[in-house]
């Protein structure tokens, strides 16, 4: 009998995250919360809020301001901030960071700052440029004898480039052989290659091969239109911090060409504030000319009661500046000390910032809510619980908190599958339970047997 097996996929499973399910703020047309869309259930108040502020940073009308997250813990602020880079889209920068991470003993609190700032700022360049383009049919090289007399070298690569109107074979110099060799170049791709640079770039795999079967996940696309040789209008995003690393040691001119060619370059130095402010001084130049175009990002702060006076005051005068982000910050903290003073002020940050702050507030979710998000987690993960299970863990939700009724729901169907069980039961839910403790269970539990703790 003839052996067949089944040829397994090697596309990458994505890991499911606390906030997997998150797909945008799940709002209407006219920008009022649905009950419970992508992903999104409750803080309808927070969530319409940040609709605004989505649509104030898509017409860039929000450059330079900031936004401040209040609430207590789990109760979605993250899940929000996180929505709102789903609604920007992948062509609109969204850095995030934790307060936490500025204090480092190699690097200055602002220099990190400044690095994440710019981070989020994009740039989105549109150029013209004469390009070779179409699907490689046939790829060679010419070799000849190494002037050392040790083996052969590249002298040309011969490539032929077919589109809807026909087909056309070039020969190369062979700078460009490792251009194709970084982009990966195999026949059946759609590439294009640039006639004054020799930058290569592949756009995807020519769509009459979509039948095949194909072990990597790739992107198909069609077979170009018109002339192999064409001017073409050339959209690449990148971000000021990009340019930055690029340039830290200038080489060539100051043309856009020469600063995005930089990119490829791997001898690095130090970023100063001088070279981000040729930096600066070129792109609001181009910007200027049209060629360029600013696409003002978003740099989410959590945690941001864990920066200190420095920090704050640095914030304050970073977001005067003509080339700043949105900046979302969040925080649980209520009437708390400034880091670094003995100020207390609301959520932990100076009076001056906040004035420059528009907040949303987030509260604490119901057991409806509970319930409905329990019910979306459970899809997520592929995780069956019936309807019992589901009010029991909502409870447990409601009174520890929605974190740990998330966290238990991994545990009961472990439970719930060694019992033989496709589906988490009401005691699937009891003995999970009954083996982890919630924080205030702990405490409780601390209380009762203090003498028996080092303290």
């Amino acid at each position: 009998m003839m052996k067949i097996e089944e040829v397994k996929s090697t596309t990458k499973t994505q890991r499911i995250a606390h906030h997997s399910h998150i797909k945008g703020l799940g709002l209407s047309e006219d920008g009022t919360a649905l009950e419970n869309a992508s992903g999104m259930v409750g803080q309808q108040i927070a969530r319409e809020a940040a609709g605004i502020f989505v649509d104030l940073v898509k017409s860039k009308k929000l450059a330079g301001r900031a936004l401040l997250m209040a609430g207590p813990p789990g109760t979605g602020k993250t899940a929000i901030a996180l929505a709102v880079a789903q609604e920007l889209g992948s062509k609109v920068p969204f850095y995030p960071m934790v307060g936490s991470e500025v204090y480092s003993a190699e690097v200055k609190k602002t220099e990190i700052l400044m690095e994440n700032f710019r981070r989020a700022i994009g740039l989105r360049i549109k150029e013209t440029k004469e390009v070779w383009e179409g699907e490689v049919t046939d790829l060679k090289t010419e070799e000849k004898d190494d002037q050392t007399g040790y083996g052969k070298v590249v002298s040309a690569v011969v490539i032929t480039l077919k589109t809807s109107k026909g087909s056309k074979t070039l020969k190369l110099d062979p700078s460009i052989h490792e251009n194709l060799t970084r982009e990966k170049v195999t026949i059946g791709d759609v590439i294009y290659i640039e006639a004054n640079s020799g930058n290569v770039k592949r756009v995807g795999r020519c769509d009459i091969y979509n039948s095949e079967y194909d072990l990597e996940a790739e992107e198909y696309v069609p077979l170009p239109k018109g002339d192999v040789h064409k001017k073409k209008e050339i959209v690449q995003d990148v971000t000021l911090h990009d340019l930055d690393v690029a340039n830290a040691k200038p080489q060539g001119g100051h043309d856009f060409v020469s600063l995005m060619n930089q990119l490829n370059k791997k001898k690095k130095t130090d970023i100063t504030d001088k070279l981000r402010g040729e930096i600066n001084k070129v792109v609001s130049k181009y910007i200027d000319q049209g060629v360029a175009e600013l696409v003002p990002g978003v740099l989410f702060i959590d945690e941001c009661h864990m920066l200190d006076i420095e920090a704050f005051t640095f914030l304050n005068r970073a977001l005067e500046s003509t080339l700043a982000p949105i900046v979302i910050l969040a925080t649980n903290r209520g009437q708390s000390q400034i880091r670094g003073t003995d100020i207390v002020s609301p959520h932990g940050l100076p009076v001056d910032l906040l004035d420059r702050l528009l907040i949303i507030r987030t509260t604490p979710y119901n057991l409806e809510d509970i319930i409905k998000i329990l019910a979306i987690r459970a899809q997520t993960e592929g995780i069956k619980i019936s309807e019992e299970a589901l009010q029991d863990l909502s409870s447990i939700g409601n009174e520890a908190s929605l974190r740990f009724a998330i966290l238990l729901l991994t545990p009961a169907n472990i439970l719930a599958q060694t019992s033989g069980r496709e589906e988490i039961g009401r005691q699937d839910i009891q003995e999970v339970h009954e083996l982890f403790l919630h924080a205030k269970q702990s405490s409780k539990v601390l209380e009762q047997q203090a003498d028996k703790y080092i303290s």
